[in-house]
């Protein structure tokens, strides 16, 4: 702005202004300071580690150009000698050097193309050309990502450009582990909370969405290729269906007709609760007929549509009573390109007639009892493309001399089992709404496919078909247990082995409550959720787990009356990769009257190690038999995690689902 009034101070009505004249000096003087405190805290912020290379040696010297030459410049408007020329060079000079100190800084803040990027977006691929790291993960680092971790700029000695620097990680160690999201460092910081310094992106900064998170997890537990295409997923695959919506649809080229367009009214006329006759788009002069209930079909009804023969370009006959007399009438529709046959009552003797179709493309005898003989002429057809014909009198044999005797023809055989292809079953399903019982607990396991069996352990080893017990209608227990369990059938492979852990409790209080709030992110129900009997997993998004940090988790309930407890436990979330720690110490008080607190007992938590595993443990706190009627439980969070760890210094995150009462 001060350069802009400068430019124009010099012309004679402005000259004349006073309060021109003095909006120019005071803008002027407003912009140096502003400009002198911007580069002081661009000085301070470039010593933070992350910065480097030329950009920023740039940057840093445009900056103290503009501070010097804008100082410079408002000095020379006191001489006598400066005039509009020198006004309007200087004030040229000036906004140039402010646009390229501010272009270089956009490229540490936000990286290349930052200003250009919304009219410079690379067109969408089609789903066919796309690669799931350069079309689906890429794009999102480049948004979010990129702008702390390139050339310029590299936070944490992190740089997110290309294959090698991805895997080389930064300086905390690794980004991903191939195969395992949930002990990868990058989902990990990801899912910090945001007011977390951990937390990327940071604070301030466009966050990833739920979608994008979701990708970056499937891309990890998909083992992170670099080099797989999108259509190498299979259609149902999480991740292929999430990136499929980034890309540019198939490009279906519709094929151009030169017919002429059928009368509105026959149409209409010929539509029928049993026919349906339609334009293949809007406006097209091209017709599909389908056939509906066989009720509705009788030999006229192809005769119906000689009004219209020159538009058919569809016709689907499928399941409807179809003789060999009708290929005839069907072989006048001379526009034909696709004709569904599937399951009619054709023997194949008339099949020669359909070679009077010289559009034909596709071609569906499935379920007909045509013979080799019959179908062999039909692949000189000069347009077809493709013939459906599994379920048919084709052995097998047949069926692959018609494959190797065609290149230009797609012959669809379906899938014939011969014995020798083995499905794998899907695992046991869990019947029980808790995990958690009083007293006996029972084990609900279940199989949706009928003559499964199920076969179980409770020591910890994985089932087998010949030595574990089998599982049958319900299985009893009365201690904490390990369940695995896997299913097996004759003539399928067995299936994965699932776990499912039971925890016993022997009260339930009447009232309970916390005294501190949990982690934001990690609330669940509440204090309710200690007593649900809904137990979390190694997911610690999982809305089971209760999650505290800052705070002490400090439980208070009581009973009805006096009951005699002996023991206290905790069911936590332990794993070093997320920062998830057992707490540093348990104390328990127990109470006949509320207010009067006497110490049952201590624990302190024995703390995992650099190489300890991801784990679900219940901690016990012991103590001689009591008859309370209040308890207070106080677990207290580690305050520092270890040295060895990432986010060494930092406070770890206590994660617990629920509390256990014998």
């Amino acid at each position: 702005m001060a350069s802009l009034l400068e430019f124009f101070r010099f012309q004679s009505e402005n000259k004349k202004t006073l309060f021109y004249q003095l909006l120019s000096s005071y803008v002027f003087v407003a912009g140096i300071l502003s400009t002198g405190i911007t580069v002081l805290m661009g000085l301070i912020l470039s010593i933070e580690e992350g910065y480097e290379g030329e950009t920023l040696d740039y940057h840093k010297w445009f900056a103290l150009g503009t501070l010097l030459l804008a100082s410079i410049l408002f000095k020379l408007r006191d001489f006598k000698w400066y005039s509009v020329i020198h006004a309007r060079i200087g004030s040229i000079i000036l906004i140039l050097s402010l646009i390229i100190a501010g272009h270089f800084g956009a490229l540490l803040t936000h990286g290349d193309n930052f200003v250009l990027e919304p009219i410079t977006k690379p067109e969408l691929v089609p789903l066919e050309q796309a690669k799931v790291y350069d079309h689906v993960i890429q794009p999102i680092f480049q948004e979010k990502c990129i702008s702390c971790h390139n050339d310029q700029k590299l936070k944490g000695n992190l740089k997110l450009t290309d294959e090698m620097s991805i895997l080389r990680g930064g300086k905390t160690g690794k980004l991903l582990v191939a195969g395992f999201p949930n002990l990868s460092l990058l989902l990990q910081r990801v899912h910090l909370p945001e007011s977390d310094k951990k937390h990327m992106p940071p604070s301030g900064k466009p966050q990833l969405t739920e979608e994008e998170s979701k990708i970056l997890y499937l891309w990890i537990k998909d083992q992170a290729s670099f080099s797989k295409k999108v259509i190498d997923l299979k259609p149902s695959d999480s991740l292929r269906m999430l990136a499929a919506s980034r890309f540019k649809p198939t490009e279906i080229r519709e094929e151009q007709f030169d017919l002429n367009h059928a009368d509105e009214k026959t149409i209409q006329k010929l539509n029928t609760f049993y026919r349906v006759v339609s334009p293949i788009s809007q406006g097209s002069a091209a017709l599909n007929v389908s056939f509906f209930g066989k009720s509705g079909y009788n030999a006229k009804s192809l005769d119906e549509l000689s009004v219209i023969e020159e538009q058919i370009v569809g016709l689907s006959l499928s399941k409807m009573p179809v003789k060999d007399a009708d290929l005839k009438k069907i072989a006048k529709f001379k526009a034909l390109r696709k004709l569904d046959l599937n399951f009619t009552d054709i023997s194949g003797s008339s099949l020669i007639d359909l070679m009077k179709l010289p559009s034909l493309k596709t071609l569906s005898l499935s379920g007909t009892s045509v013979n080799f003989k019959q179908v062999q002429p039909l692949l000189a057809l000069k347009n077809l493309e493709e013939l459906i014909i599994w379920n048919t009198k084709l052995s097998e044999i047949e069926l692959n001399q018609l494959k190797r005797s065609t290149k230009k023809v797609k012959i669809i055989s379906g899938f014939k089992d011969d014995g020798t292809t083995l499905v794998k079953l899907s695992p046991p399903v869990l019947k029980n709404k808790s995990r958690v019982f009083i007293g006996q607990g029972s084990v609900e396991l279940t199989h949706p496919r009928k003559g499964v069996i199920i076969k179980y352990t409770l020591d910890g080893t994985e089932p087998d078909s010949l030595n574990s017990m089998v599982f049958k209608n319900t299985l009893k227990i009365n201690n904490n247990s390990i369940v695995k369990s896997k299913a097996f059938k004759n003539g399928w492979l067995s299936s994965d082995v699932i776990t499912y852990g039971f925890l016993k409790t022997a009260l339930k209080p009447e009232v309970i409550k916390l005294v501190n709030s949990p982690n934001e992110y990690h609330k669940a129900a509440g204090a309710n959720s200690l007593i649900d009997g809904q137990l979390g997993d190694f997911d610690s998004n999982n809305n089971n787990w209760l999650g505290f940090k800052e705070n002490n988790l400090e439980i208070l309930f009581e009973f009805n009356s006096l009951r005699k407890i002996e023991n206290i436990a905790l069911n936590t979330l332990i794993s070093t990769n997320g920062a998830y720690f057992p707490p540093s110490s348990i104390q328990v008080y127990g109470a006949t009257q509320n207010g009067k607190w006497d110490l049952l007992t201590t624990i302190n938590s024995v703390m995992p190690n650099k190489d300890s595993k991801q784990e679900i443990k219940t901690l016990y706190a012991s103590f001689k038999p009591q008859s309370l009627k209040y308890v207070k439980i106080i677990a207290k969070p580690v305050r520092k995690l270890p040295i060895w760890h990432p986010s060494k210094g930092q406070p770890a995150l206590l994660l617990v689902d629920e509390l256990l009462i014998n």
